[in-house]
């Protein structure tokens, strides 16, 4: 949400910055701008317009930017104001000498403004951030930092800030609290930037900067203190994922390139915590003792995520007999929720930055509970505020739509679900091995799936007039069909709805006719025949049904206008192998509609504002 890259050093800062801001598109693209001070003549310069980085190029194109070597870029997921140049970051003071690029929500702005507007202050944009820039204007004397630590005591909300002067073209500024901002140590050049792949191409050495502490970068050094002024040692990271990760590498999209990266990603954290029988799940920060005296799990998460916590709650309750809800987490910390010492919180987020992920864990934790996470991202927010954490290390996501991150995700729970198993004795050692053995095989057959992704393409194609969909599912893929349904939606814009195959009776079924489509989940499984009974109740009413099936189920044909198929295997561990058509289905239908498959309308990656 948002993305922000900042230079000083002795290169020409406008191609860094450019590039860096296309590292980030993934994060917001209603709009984007580039502030720098020339070498010159020391003067400040914007570049601003609406639209995606491709706009911003096309502009820097046809006015190229005068030799300077530090400033500041943003591309922007609108919140406060339309997108338009004027919205656009940089935002300016009113001498145009002070510049600030923003992530996140200053809640308490319209206060602010009107306080600076009665001492004189003139405003331009409609957003938050503006008066930021102004603010800093307001108490300067000659001091830069002086100037920015006056102005962020009296900021609430969430907050990365990038800050230039043309007063001190040798300084960069920036400060956090709730939403991420890295520092990249250069050679004779520093950076900024909201995450590490903007930065990659010309430095893996990388500070995380925490909530509360504000960094000074000049091109040869980097000084971090706290908002008070209290110096900091920092933590000196090393980037270790290559740099194709973070490219398409031949792919028509990111979406389809992080499809195809699953069953890598599950082998690869298959291997590292899957010894013989034994698990290992480094970073945990329980033990066995504390774990079996846990009697209640609480799942926390946001979209995608949300989904597999839902699928996680059916397999830690089948394999280990622990009581476990899921809550969404905007939600959670407004319930007055019920928890205590014997709770664990487990908090899912791919980016580790989630405002409201990150919230509800906050409230775990004030309220006596220990509190894990489930993240992608090293380093984050979230990690960093958690008892343990469970890395995935799917690799960079860049698609906004999430993939690799929710099998990532399903997988580590069942991990968990396999380790509380062991503890609490709730399935038999037979079944528990057949589990292991068969979780085992399920990158391979990730690999067999992805071979007959054509089929699953011709299905989409055929399927891409529909002006609605319906996914439906029971038991633990009903998580499934609300997954399906988010995907459809997120990148084809087609509405879409995720039920409960035995709610449908209880009202979507007045939505059946011919002009939807319903995609029906159902691989073998106990509940397979009450699946059936449903799609024939669609079929009644001229529904057109796709279903995705078992290998070897010649009976679905007779209910299912086409049928998109999967390998056998153990019926809980179904939700990782249907997520691969249902993304492929969503994937396809998008392209065929011509949309932007990895940058959708209105959304953006890393949601970090309530």
């Amino acid at each position: 949400m948002c993305g922000i890259v900042g230079y000083i050093g002795e290169k020409q800062a406008s191609p860094v910055l450019l590039d860096g801001l296309k590292k980030l598109e993934y994060r917001g693209y209603d709009s984007s701008g580039i502030g720098v001070i020339t070498s010159d003549d020391g003067k400040m310069l914007l570049y601003k317009t609406r639209g995606k980085i491709k706009d911003l190029q096309a502009l820097l194109e046809s006015h190229p930017v005068p030799a300077s070597s530090i400033g500041i870029s943003h591309t922007r997921w609108a919140t406060h104001g339309v997108p338009n140049k004027v919205n656009a970051h940089p935002h300016a003071d009113c001498a145009g000498k002070i510049l600030v690029v923003h992530n996140g929500i200053v809640e308490n702005f319209e206060e602010l403004k009107k306080e600076l507007r009665r001492k004189g202050h003139r405003f331009a944009s409609e957003t938050d951030t503006e008066v930021v820039s102004h603010l800093i204007e307001e108490n300067y004397r000659g001091d830069l930092i002086s100037a920015v630590r006056k102005a962020i005591k009296r900021l609430r909300g969430a907050f990365a800030l990038g800050i230039i002067s043309a007063d001190h073209p040798d300084t960069l500024v920036a400060a956090r609290v709730g939403s991420p901002l890295i520092i990249g140590l250069g050679k004779n050049e520093n950076f900024i930037a909201s995450d590490a792949p903007a930065i990659l191409e010309h430095t893996r050495k990388i500070i995380y900067l925490k909530d509360g502490q504000l960094a000074v970068l000049r091109k040869d050094k980097v000084d971090i203190s706290t908002f008070s002024g209290k110096a900091v040692r920092p933590k000196v990271d090393t980037v270790t994922f290559k740099i194709d990760a973070v490219q398409k590498q031949g792919y028509a999209h990111f979406m389809l390139k992080e499809i195809h990266e699953q069953p890598e990603v599950l082998r690869q954290m298959l291997q590292k915590r899957l010894k013989g029988e034994a698990l290992d799940l480094e970073g945990l920060g329980l033990n066995d003792r504390q774990l079996k005296a846990i009697d209640q799990i609480v799942i926390v998460a946001c979209g995608t995520a949300y989904h597999a916590g839902l699928v996680g709650k059916y397999i830690i309750e089948s394999l280990s007999g622990v009581r476990v809800s899921v809550d969404v987490s905007s939600e959670f910390r407004y319930r007055q929720p019920i928890i205590g010492k014997r709770t664990l919180v487990m908090a899912v987020s791919q980016s580790g930055e989630t405002a409201d992920t990150l919230a509800a864990a906050r409230e775990a934790k004030a309220k006596g509970a220990k509190v894990i996470s489930i993240c992608n991202v090293l380093g984050s927010s979230l990690a960093r505020e958690s008892d343990g954490v469970l890395y995935t290390y799917a690799g960079p996501e860049i698609g906004v739509a999430s993939t690799k991150a929710y099998t990532a995700q399903l997988c580590m729970l069942y991990l968990i679900a396999l380790k509380l198993s062991s503890l609490k004795h709730a399935v038999s050692p037979r079944e528990r091995h057949l589990l292991i053995k068969q979780l085992r095989n399920i990158p391979a057959l990730y690999e067999k799936i992805l071979k007959n992704k054509n089929a699953v393409a011709d299905i989409a194609r055929a399927n891409s007039h529909f002006g609605c969909f319906l996914f439906l599912g029971r038991n633990v893929n009903f998580p499934s069909a609300l997954e399906g349904a988010l995907k459809l939606k997120e990148i084809s814009y087609i509405p879409a709805e995720g039920y409960a195959a035995g709610e449908m009776k209880h009202g979507p079924i007045a939505l059946i006719d011919e002009y939807r489509a319903v995609v029906c989940v159902a691989p073998q499984s106990p509940v397979y025949e009450k699946m059936v009974s449903n799609m024939q109740e669609i079929r009644a009413r001229r529904g057109n049904i796709i279903a995705i099936a078992t290998e070897g189920d010649k009976a679905i044909a007779h209910h299912a206008h086409q049928t998109i198929y999967v390998p056998a295997t153990h019926e809980l561990l179904t939700p990782l192998l249907v997520a691969i058509p249902l993304q492929l289905l969503a994937y396809y239908i998008a392209v065929k509609l011509g949309c932007d498959v990895d940058q959708p309308r209105n959304l953006a990656k890393s949601v970090t504002v309530e």
